[in-house]
């Protein structure tokens, strides 16, 4: 074989492999199909003051109020939406009302539910900070948890049982009706999770978990019959900082339009996706100023469409907008 023979050959193998890693790029990494969500504002700092947090892990809205997880200071802080401290309740310990290392949290018919990472139970407070009902134990029989991060009602419960390698589904009661993965194993098929973290259902009543470290969401009906998986390539534990991909889900949160939020933790960013999962859009960067994250860990939607997102590193609440929504952007972190 001559020179320009074998040149040849190698420059039809040079772009076909161009080719082929384009097609790759273009499957795998997809466009935005929205714009970029704006910076409201922030607000918190590192303390125990009322306003401060030590490692916020949790967020959820119910009507004007917004709730969040502070979790080294063992209880729930209430604001506005515009970020204006009410009132707290819990502390530290493992008796009624009191919290141990509360994380992400789901609100329904004017209660709050608590996934206790540390008790290994859910805790069920009145929105005027009473505790109702403590549901679980620690264990990895059915109804018990090691490490529960979030948990969904809908009349029963959907719990995120994060050392066990599963979700659980349990009745009005508490009782245990079924469950998703099995205790102790880890996979990356569908229907199998690795350390799931957060669990939310759509106006569907679809289940959207967290798969935590397979970085990834996994949808279900309320059957557990598998629907869906995304985030990265066949969303197969693969992780990255391309749009779509995930380097490790710490939060999930559906809106009445059936999108899908997720907390991007190690990308410091959240992510939009619609019902499907096609990628939408994503916001946040990097960093301690306005509009940026250091680990993105829990995320909420208003009814209004805004976002609430906790900044795990920098001990704060960020408040985002869609594009084209008016309102004034202050920054008041710290305070």
């Amino acid at each position: 074989m001559d020179r320009k023979t074998l040149r040849k050959i190698v420059r039809r193998g040079l772009a076909a492999a161009a080719v082929l890693v384009a097609a790759g790029w273009l499957a795998f990494v997809p466009s935005a199909k929205e714009p970029p969500y704006t910076f409201i504002t922030a607000w918190g700092g590192e303390g125990s003051a009322p306003g401060l947090f030590d490692d916020p892990t949790g967020i959820a809205i119910a009507g004007d109020e917004v709730f969040v997880s502070d979790a080294r200071n063992g209880r729930i802080q209430v604001f506005d939406l515009d970020g204006r401290f009410k009132r707290q309740f819990g502390s530290p310990g493992a008796g009624p009302g009191q919290l141990g290392r509360p994380m992400n949290l789901a609100i329904r018919d004017g209660e709050l539910y608590v996934a206790e990472y540390f008790n290994d139970r859910i805790q069920v407070f009145g929105l005027d900070g009473q505790s109702r009902r403590l549901i679980g134990k620690a264990g990895n029989g059915p109804g018990e948890f090691s490490a529960p991060g979030g948990v969904a009602p809908d009349g029963g419960l959907f719990v995120a049982d994060f050392y066990n390698q599963r979700i659980q589904q349990l009745g009005a009661d508490g009782r245990f009706e079924r469950q998703w993965g099995t205790p102790g194993r880890v996979g990356i098929r569908a229907g199998e999770f690795n350390y799931p973290t957060d669990v939310a259902l759509g106006p569907d009543g679809a289940l959207h978990v967290a798969d935590g470290y397979n970085d990834r969401i996994q949808v279900f009906d309320r059957n557990g019959i598998f629907r869906r998986k995304w985030g990265g390539p066949f969303a197969m534990n693969v992780f990255g900082p391309f749009k779509g991909w995930f380097a490790t889900v710490t939060g999930v949160a559906v809106d009445w339009h059936g999108n899908v939020f997720a907390a991007d933790f190690y990308n410091h960013r959240i992510q939009k996706f619609s019902p499907e999962g096609a990628f939408l859009t994503s916001f946040g960067t990097p960093g301690s100023g306005p509009g940026q994250f250091d680990h993105a860990i829990a995320v909420a939607v208003a009814g209004d469409d805004t976002v609430f997102a906790v900044d795990f590193g920098n001990d704060r609440i960020e408040k985002w907008r869609p594009v084209g929504v008016a309102s004034r952007v202050s920054f008041k972190a710290g305070q």
